[in-house]
């Protein structure tokens, strides 16, 4: 449970990323309030994974579910470079994560 609750919270730090990209400096109110409850929520499902998860694998995994998928969406929707460089850092991010979920 606290592994979903986790894998949550990563995801919806990706949407108030991207909410907070499209709000254009909070000047858009829909883009600004789903970027701020999204961050809400974000912080709330980490706390309670937090209830059960150690605070260092946690927080990893956490920030590199949100990294990693904020950077494909930016390369996705926003046309941002994805050089060899910048994917094999990705992936070196991700198998951080895969790592720390099993060594947990």
């Amino acid at each position: 449970m606290a592994w979903a609750l986790l894998v949550g919270a990563g995801l919806l730090e990706i949407v108030w990323a991207i909410a907070l990209k499209q709000s254009e400096g909070f000047a858009r109110l829909w883009p600004s309030a789903i970027g701020l409850g999204a961050a809400i929520a974000s912080f709330a499902l980490l706390a309670l994974a937090l209830k059960w998860l150690p605070v260092g694998t946690a927080y990893a995994v956490w920030v590199g579910i949100g990294t990693v998928g904020v950077a494909i969406a930016g390369i996705v929707a926003f046309g941002e470079p994805a050089s060899a460089a910048r994917l094999l850092c990705l992936a070196l991010i991700v198998g951080g994560v895969i790592g720390l979920k099993l060594v947990h």
